[in-house]
């Protein structure tokens, strides 16, 4: 089977664990992400507007907000990296694509911390997205001008040992999942 094909495979299993995982959630997901974020008070951070069965960050982005600048991920165009608009949690929003809220008026920033969105990760900071390739062209932008700490947040239904990834593929610094701080 070739390297895309396995990767269809594992984004089908990773989307339906992640679902089943998702209708569970009775809210508190964030405790552990508010935690780690606490030792980050005031550093620039960029977390994601939740989309589908995608675990929900706002509880801890909007703890961080009153401490420090954090932003949002506001696609420019296919193939180029994210950009980041500032939002607080009462920010007017508007429709971006694939169905993630953006910041009605872009502020943009440069995050030092990233919380990452994902279909699936593994414990050596492998993560398979849904295949734009946005998050790995980012931080390999972000890496590139300095030190960027990249925080998967996933549940843990979404962990998988044979993650079929490319030599493109951006690794995560940590994994936060309600139950565990899995640090690589």
């Amino acid at each position: 089977m070739d390297l895309m094909a396995r990767k269809a495979e594992v984004r089908k299993a990773a989307f339906a664990a992640r679902k089943a995982a998702y209708d569970l959630d009775r809210g508190g997901a964030c405790g552990l992400l508010s935690s780690v974020l606490a030792g980050f008070r005031g550093v620039p951070l960029a977390g994601y507007m939740p989309i589908r069965s995608e675990i929900d960050p706002l509880p801890a982005m909007a703890e961080a907000a009153a401490h420090g600048s954090v932003c949002v991920p506001v696609i420019i165009g296919a193939g180029l990296p994210l950009q980041f608009s500032r939002w607080t949690p009462d920010a007017a929003l508007r429709a971006g694509p694939f169905g993630a809220r953006v910041p009605l008026v872009d502020e943009f920033i440069e995050p030092e911390l990233v919380i990452v969105p994902l279909v699936a990760f593994n414990r050596t900071g492998g993560r398979l997205g849904y295949g734009g390739g946005f998050y790995d062209r980012t931080l390999e932008r972000l890496r590139g001008r300095g030190v960027v700490l990249a925080i998967g947040f996933a549940y843990g239904a979404q962990e998988f040992d044979n993650l079929p990834l490319e030599q493109t593929d951006q690794p995560l610094d940590m994994i936060v999942t309600p139950e565990a701080v899995i640090e690589i």
